[in-house]
């Protein structure tokens, strides 16, 4: 069963990995020419591989639960963590920058992966209750009351308790993004040196400026044990410019 999930793991990266690729590729010869990088830059950090993934290999230690990888992602859509980063020229290509983790983004995101995980989990009851000829009502509202009877709480409250940790900790992603210091340019690079946070002193990243999207690849810190890919690019939007 392990080796089940480490497979569907290696393929799903497989292919974000093609598709950021022939993504990075297009618009490398559409991006422009702007290396003035001022401005405050958001991003949204997907995380919905991290939790499926994680609850997933969780039910599957579970006797008589049959449930998919892709059943599970349907009910984690869209769960994003929101990075800032704020670039600041103060010379030709070179500056200062700043870059934090959301942590009222994190708490949002966390929340929603455990509601996700929470009617998943009623889903399998639900199912396991109908296999048995169960009598009574088995919607969400029945199921919910009836965890709350079984375990002394609600469902999302026993998943938080005893169930698996779906997100890296805010300090771990603090860890990987948080930060402040000077960068610099140099051809498609971007080079920035930490002088405050970060668990690297230096990190290099291929950048492309597209209008008003910087894109960011390459040479990122993985985080959680390799679930995230180093060469997935982040898109950062500009919301608003130094001279704002």
């Amino acid at each position: 069963m392990r080796k089940t999930i480490k497979n569907a793991v290696f393929i799903l990266l497989f292919l974000t990995l093609s598709v950021s690729t022939a993504f990075l590729t297009y618009l490398h010869f559409f991006a422009s020419d702007d290396k003035d990088l001022s401005g405050e830059w958001t991003a949204n950090i997907g995380m919905t591989e991290q939790a499926a993934v994680t609850a997933f290999s969780w039910l599957q230690d579970i006797e008589g639960v049959s449930v998919s990888y892709e059943e599970i992602e349907s009910y984690m859509q869209e769960l994003t963590v929101r990075v800032n980063l704020t670039f600041e020229q103060t010379e030709r290509f070179a500056g200062t920058f700043r870059c934090n983790i959301s942590p009222e983004s994190y708490e949002a995101c966390n929340q929603a992966a455990c509601e996700a995980f929470a009617s998943v989990f009623q889903e399998l009851i639900s199912q396991r209750l109908r296999m048995t000829d169960y009598a009574g009502s088995t919607d969400k509202e029945a199921i919910e009351a009836l965890v709350t009877e079984t375990f002394g709480m609600s469902t999302v409250s026993y998943l938080t308790a005893y169930g698996p940790t779906l997100l890296p900790s805010l300090e771990e992603l603090q860890a990987g993004y948080d930060g402040s210091g000077t960068y610099e340019i140099t051809d498609d690079i971007l080079t920035r040196q930490f002088k405050d946070g970060g668990s690297v002193a230096t990190r290099a990243e291929y950048y492309i400026r597209k209008d008003s999207n910087l894109i960011l690849s390459g040479e990122i810190d993985s985080v959680s044990d390799g679930l995230f890919s180093d060469y997935r690019p982040i898109i950062y939007t500009l919301r608003q410019t130094s001279d704002q």
